[in-house]
């Protein structure tokens, strides 16, 4: 048996796919445009918020900077108070500086983030109340100051008030005492009385005669009596004695005291006297002169204890006859 092979269909003319290809082309296409708008738009958008974003921390940045520097400048004003802090002030101080410190380097950062800024603005919150703190403390420091400066006047005037007083008080006393010295040394001058006064002739032989002629006098004798007082203290006593010749010259070497009128007296004699409390007390001294010449006339005596005179008398030398 034979095989017949089968009639081969007609083959078909091929199909034309470009207008397909085409069209999935554009579509691409579209699609590929339209990605790049919505892209172009989604990042524009996203600009924009940047922008915005930076824009915001940019604005908070300057809000906070001038914050700071505001409380700066408060700070800053604390130095023309010119009160050196001491003790919890200088402590607060201390902080408040420190506070200060961290804030500005935050500022100072080119890239400071959004947390960053919001601890500046609460640090300077904080900043702001120490220093309001700080000038609290500072004005009542101001007061207590102004009230102790006022307690110190008045003490100052206070104490010049008694100083002037215990001056007063001081020269009342002194004058007291003076015045109580005064009466006392009245008091306890002793008073002398019975004064004599005798020129002497010495002979040849050791006798000795009165006369009352200047040209036989050797010698003059003075005696008295220290009369009894019951106030002056038994002791030592300096009798000053002041004769004065009929010239007015004092006898003596000039050697001077002081009297109760503040004048100084020269004195012939100076005698010291062993006196008893309330017992007469006799007093006797011979006086001559250096060149044995006495003159003729009244010689004046005084004398004087504690400054005051106490008893004076007068004695006349006369001119000597041919046999006298």
């Amino acid at each position: 048996m034979s095989y017949t092979p089968s009639a081969t269909p007609q083959q078909e003319a091929p199909k034309d796919n470009r207008k397909l290809i085409y069209g999935i082309l554009t579509v691409l296409l579209l699609g590929t445009w339209g990605y790049i708008i919505y892209d172009k738009s989604k990042t524009k958008e996203t600009i924009i918020v940047k922008d915005t974003q930076i824009l915001d921390i940019t604005n908070a940045k300057d809000s906070i900077q001038l914050a700071f520097n505001d409380a700066s400048a408060k700070l800053d004003s604390l130095a023309g108070t010119n009160t050196q802090l001491q003790g919890d002030l200088a402590v607060k101080n201390e902080e408040i500086i420190k506070l200060k410190g961290n804030i500005r380097g935050i500022l100072n950062k080119k890239n400071a983030s959004d947390a960053e800024l919001r601890e500046a603005k609460a640090m300077i919150a904080e900043l702001n109340g120490k220093i309001d703190g700080l000038f609290a403390d500072l004005e009542k420091l101001k007061g207590e100051n102004l009230q102790l400066t006022a307690t110190n006047n008045q003490l100052s005037t206070d104490k010049q008030n008694l100083t002037a007083e215990k001056q007063n008080l001081e020269k009342n006393l002194s004058a007291t005492e003076m015045a109580k010295r005064n009466v006392e040394d009245l008091a306890s001058t002793l008073h002398a009385s019975n004064l004599a006064i005798a020129a002497v002739n010495l002979k040849s032989s050791g006798k000795e005669k009165e006369t009352t002629t200047a040209k036989r006098a050797d010698l003059l004798r003075f005696s008295f009596d220290l009369d009894e007082n019951r106030v002056a203290p038994s002791g030592s006593k300096q009798i000053y004695v002041v004769v004065y010749a009929p010239d007015g010259k004092i006898l003596g070497n000039g050697t001077t005291f002081r009297t109760r009128d503040a004048v100084d007296l020269n004195y012939t004699n100076r005698v010291e006297v062993n006196y008893e409390q309330g017992k007469r007390t006799p007093v006797s001294f011979d006086y001559k002169q250096q060149d044995g010449k006495y003159q003729i006339g009244d010689y004046k005596i005084e004398i004087y204890h504690n400054g005051f005179k106490i008893g004076q008398g007068t004695k006349t030398l006369k001119k000597g006859g041919l046999f006298s």
